[in-house]
């Protein structure tokens, strides 16, 4: 293993999985600065604990910037979670919201304060996120004679996309020509998938995700 000084931040690090994280860590000669409610139980002078409620949006933040005013990271493990059960009918958004500063907001201030990156992060993560709903939902519902699918289109030419990409430009030729089936995408091409699964006669799928892409979700081949 590498000499160079190793900094991991643990979330949640104070019991269970994150506990033992640290402890893992801890041997292979990490610092470790776990972020929790509770101090970590353990004796050790390379674990540091900052306690923090990582729901709270503003205390993350204060958090993270003495994270990284006192330690230079190299590692960042968000362990930290909660589970909220309830079927579809007892969901409350209030827990929504809750979950998503938790398990996404806390993850993004703690990468952010230490790498500083601009993403695309909270689009992909949304979307990443719909996904994870409708798989439970069609489960959930399947008993009740309801499907749920996903239909995830690629780059397919609306207003939105010109907002990106400037009509006949030559980055516009470009993205076309990457794509595997040589062309944009039309609003009509989704429109015909999402006709497949709000058919009845298709009541047999469901929990299921539709690529309208032009095969972008495989790769692209450059012949």
């Amino acid at each position: 293993m590498s000499d160079a000084p190793k900094t991991a931040v643990v979330t949640g690090g104070s019991a269970g999985i994150g506990k033992a994280i640290c402890l893992d860590l801890l041997e292979q000669g990490y610092e470790v600065v776990s972020l929790a409610r509770r101090k970590a139980e353990i004796d050790h002078p390379k674990l540091q604990s900052i306690e923090v409620d990582l729901a709270d949006r503003a205390a993350t933040a204060e958090a993270a910037k003495e994270l990284v005013s006192r330690f230079e990271l190299t590692t960042v493990v968000h362990n930290a979670g909660v589970i909220r059960a309830a079927l579809l009918p007892e969901v409350q958004l209030s827990d929504l919201d809750a979950l998503v500063d938790l398990h996404l907001g806390c993850a993004i201030q703690l990468v952010q304060a230490a790498l500083g990156l601009a993403t695309r992060t909270s689009y992909s993560a949304t979307k990443a996120g719909m996904l994870g709903m409708a798989r439970t939902w069609a489960l959930e519902l399947a008993p009740e004679g309801i499907t749920v699918n996903v239909v995830a289109p690629g780059p397919i030419r609306t207003d939105m996309f010109y907002d990106v990409v400037e009509a006949g430009s030559e980055k516009e030729r470009a993205l076309a020509a990457s794509v595997p089936v040589r062309r944009l995408g039309e609003s009509a091409d989704v429109a015909r998938a999402v006709r497949f699964f709000a058919d009845p006669a298709n009541s047999f799928v469901t929990g299921q995700v539709l690529y309208v892409c032009g095969g972008t979700s495989v790769g692209s081949l450059a012949l």
